[in-house]
């Protein structure tokens, strides 16, 4: 297939049409080019049920997971999760308790898959706060379908149902009693590291963006002003950069403030929920199997990359033992920042790092150590491997559904471990093949 392609030029035309219809992920406050790479990723039909399967399983049991934190605590009462693990949670939000119930707290996932040497599908971390990557996934998709042969794509499972599931599970969050909710996406604006994303979602989904300005509470219930006209609001899609109810001081923050009312009196739901972060916290990740025995009475169909709670004395002596073959990884960090890859670092590193866990375990997290797996990748004018993940989209609702593919990102330099488009990594179209 690809011998039969001038892979350079392809790259170079990518890139070209993308730019030009501003496709860009925010960067440091100036618009960073989306790097596509125009190898797509293939994933058979047969391999990929299961891991949707086990996708949904587990964004079920997660959800759950939330409910129950800010309600009866059942997980914590029995001995599964730590109580100490739960209430140091950085975006822990104690309000969220006094909030009513609603039929969905993770509306969206986006988790982290990497392939073991073994060829086994694993989960490396649990997105369900604000993921995004999704509007990219129809951005990559329509630019390699203008500029490579069509009959490459005969078999490949169309992607754009997807957008009709990220509709109905926001119209599943709706307050009780609600039909057809009026849904808005909230937005920080142009200087949101996702705007192109939130301009697209909002357009896909024939939904108002709105900004905080455009927000107002009346009897109890949000409205927002959209044009010359002031709507009410059922849901909120929330992908502000400010994702927490409250501050570290407790107090409202300014989207916590804009929504809190509406939410408290239970006519306002937001996808995800506040409160959510406690599922995608890195130490809760260690728990998420539990989660699935616990709450599904089911085995996990979908395993996690192996992860130790140095707040349990035996796992902390061996991380600090085998530091030099594991990930020590912040506990509230993202974007792959301060990320210790034990085979790879420098001895100082591995010593500086061992006597942090050890004196903070609190703060840190350690996994075992997964080598990515490779995929063909255009350097240059040639084909290179490149250490890849999948990021695929689960959305919740009533039985949960999962996007057919998802964005592959890519490790761009060579022999690089960290894919994050924070970091300048790129990305690649997933396709799923009949």
């Amino acid at each position: 297939m690809l011998a039969r392609l001038d892979v350079s030029s392809l790259a170079s035309d990518l890139a070209e049409g993308l730019s030009e219809r501003d496709v860009t992920f925010r960067l440091e406050g100036k618009d960073d080019p989306f790097r596509l790479d125009p190898v797509p990723r293939l994933i058979q039909s047969e391999e990929w049920a299961p891991l949707a399967a086990g996708l949904a399983q587990r964004v079920r049991a997660l959800d759950r997971f939330v409910a129950d934190v800010y309600g009866e605590r059942e997980i914590v009462a029995a001995g599964v999760v730590p109580a100490r693990a739960v209430d140091s949670c950085d975006h822990h939000e104690p309000l969220a308790a006094r909030l009513p119930d609603t039929p969905v707290r993770v509306g969206v996932a986006g988790l982290d898959i990497v392939r073991d040497p073994d060829g086994r599908f694993l989960v490396l971390e649990d997105n369900v706060r604000t993921p995004s990557g999704f509007a990219y996934v129809f951005a990559a998709r329509e630019a390699l379908d203008r500029h490579l042969p069509g009959w490459l794509a005969d078999g490949r499972v169309p992607f754009r149902p997807a957008i009709d599931m990220l509709a109905r599970s926001l119209r599943a969050a709706a307050p009780e009693g609600v039909g057809d909710p009026s849904i808005v996406l909230l937005s920080d604006g142009r200087s949101s590291t996702a705007w192109y994303e939130h301009e697209r979602l909002a357009q896909m989904l024939e939904i108002p963006l709105v900004g905080l300005g455009d927000l107002s509470v009346r009897g109890g219930r949000l409205a927002a002003r959209t044009g010359n006209r002031r709507v009410p609001v059922d849901v909120v899609y929330l992908r502000t950069d400010e994702d927490r109810l409250t501050d570290e001081s407790g107090e409202l923050t300014d989207v916590g403030a804009a929504l809190f009312e509406p939410l408290s009196r239970g006519t306002l739901a937001c996808v995800n929920a506040f409160g959510a972060g406690v599922a995608d916290d890195k130490l809760i990740h260690a728990y998420v199997e539990d989660m699935v025995r616990f709450y599904l009475g089911e085995e996990p169909l979908l395993r996690s990359v192996r992860t130790y709670d140095p707040g349990i004395r035996e796992h902390r002596d061996e991380i600090v033992e085998r530091i030099e073959e594991l990930v020590v990884k912040p506990r509230a960090g993202l974007g792959g920042h301060g990320v210790v890859v034990g085979p790879h670092a420098e001895s100082g590193d591995l010593s500086e790092t061992a006597r942090a866990v050890a004196e903070r375990p609190e703060d840190y997290v350690a996994q075992e150590m997964v080598m990515l797996s490779t995929h063909p990748t255009v350097v240059d004018d040639r084909l290179e491997p490149r250490h890849v993940d999948l990021r695929p989209f689960a959305f919740g609702g009533e039985d949960g559904e999962v996007a057919p593919g998802g964005i592959t990102r890519v490790a761009l330099d060579r022999g690089a471990l960290v894919v994050n488009s924070s970091q300048r990594g790129g990305a690649k179209d997933t396709w799923v093949m009949t």
